[in-house]
């Protein structure tokens, strides 16, 4: 395949069904809707697809796979259906194109990245395809940390030799080596209500013990080691004149030392079992997590790899270390060889200005099929 028989009309009319269905990660339905459109992808091509249920709040995942015997994948490509967007967005917002972009709900996390692994796989050459042992991953939660389906694709990560995750390049073309840990966490506070002018030494203030979490641990934020805490949320008391019975915050932890995390566990741990206000009840829920991950040796080799697969085709390969989680930490943190960012460009992702380039599409559909038939070589 080159960019000059790449049909990008008929790329968009295989996107658009993609991209024109309500998925967000509690909408399992149309998560659903997204498997079924995969499902018959990868049978057109004879291989095997398997459903695997998590829980009935979220659609299934998917395993795609061309050796379902082989007990070692030479690959895995691993890919979301879900988007961040809820229910109803499609009625106000659909795929659009203009002279340079696609826009629309997950056109680049990652619809377009998902659509990409397929038409990769299907440019195979046919000698380098029966070579290869390949698992395609898709799973329905990656939007809220893969809190269901985050063991399932472990457990197919450590039977793989190296993982290409399809999430969009960066703006700039860069792929990612690196991504952030994350934590998440909603903190809710249970005190007693009283009159605050009549009898105030009757009532315990969830917002005084809600203050004090927050004072403590903004402290650990280290903007020089990239340890942050971030309270986004905070909702507490009903009137000015009143001791607040409740109050709850949400907590957003980025880390890139999996060691700083465990550490604030057990400061948060350590909160919550001594409280500074007698009588007061914590509840600590960790709503999602994802550890660091970081290059490996194997990981080097790969990019190494991806390099010159690019300088064949002219394209200059970059690297970014981000802030924001994937997949990739899953894997790349159980130390699999791991590169992220092999999808189409994008960016202003979660947003109502999400974009996909399109003279991006053809060259990063070309640029991974090569690294796929690159990899080959390298298992012969």
């Amino acid at each position: 395949m080159s960019e000059d028989n790449f049909n990008i009309d008929q790329y968009l009319e295989e996107l658009k069904p993609l991209i024109n269905v309500d998925c967000g990660t509690f909408t399992p339905e149309g998560v659903s809707q997204i498997a079924d459109i995969m499902t018959e992808k990868y049978k057109g091509l004879g291989w095997q697809v398997s459903r695997h249920h998590f829980d009935e709040k979220v659609g299934p995942g998917l395993l795609a796979t061309n050796k379902p015997e082989a007990e070692v994948y030479d690959i895995m490509l691993v890919g979301h259906m879900d988007t961040v967007f809820p229910e109803g967005t499609i009625a106000e917002w659909s795929l659009t194109t203009d002279d340079t972009n696609a826009y629309g709900p997950g056109v680049a996390d990652m619809k377009s990245g998902l659509l990409n692994i397929f038409k990769a796989i299907n440019l195979l050459p046919e000698d380098v395809a029966d070579r290869l042992s390949i698992a395609v991953c898709m799973n329905p939660d990656e939007e809220i940390g893969s809190i269901y389906s985050g063991e399932w694709l472990k457990g197919i990560a450590k039977k793989s030799r190296c993982v290409l995750v399809a999430e969009a390049a960066r703006a700039d073309g860069s792929l990612v080596k690196a991504r952030k840990g994350l934590a998440a966490y909603k903190v809710e506070f249970k005190g007693k209500a009283a009159h605050a002018g009549n009898e105030p030494e009757k009532g315990i203030s969830s917002i005084t013990e809600m203050a004090h979490w927050i004072t403590t641990l903004n402290r650990e934020t280290n903007f020089e080691t990239g340890t942050t805490l971030n309270f986004g949320v905070v909702k507490g008391g009903t009137a000015a004149n009143v001791v607040p019975d409740y109050a709850s915050t949400d907590l957003d932890i980025r880390f890139w030392n999996n060691d700083d995390y465990t550490r604030l566990e057990q400061i948060i741990t350590n909160l919550q079992e001594n409280p500074s206000l007698p009588g007061i009840e914590i509840t600590l829920t960790r709503e999602a997590h994802k550890p660091a991950f970081t290059p490996n040796e194997g990981s080097e080799r790969l990019m190494t790899l991806i390099e010159k697969s690019g300088e064949d085709m002219g394209i200059n390969i970059t690297w970014q270390a981000v802030g924001g989680g994937s997949d990739a930490n899953l894997t790349g943190a159980l130390g699999i060889p791991t590169v992220d960012g092999l999808g189409p460009i994008g960016g202003a992702m979660h947003s109502r200005n999400e974009f996909l380039v399109l003279n991006s599409i053809g060259p990063r559909l070309q640029l991974l099929r090569n690294v796929m038939i690159n990899i080959a070589e390298t298992t012969r």
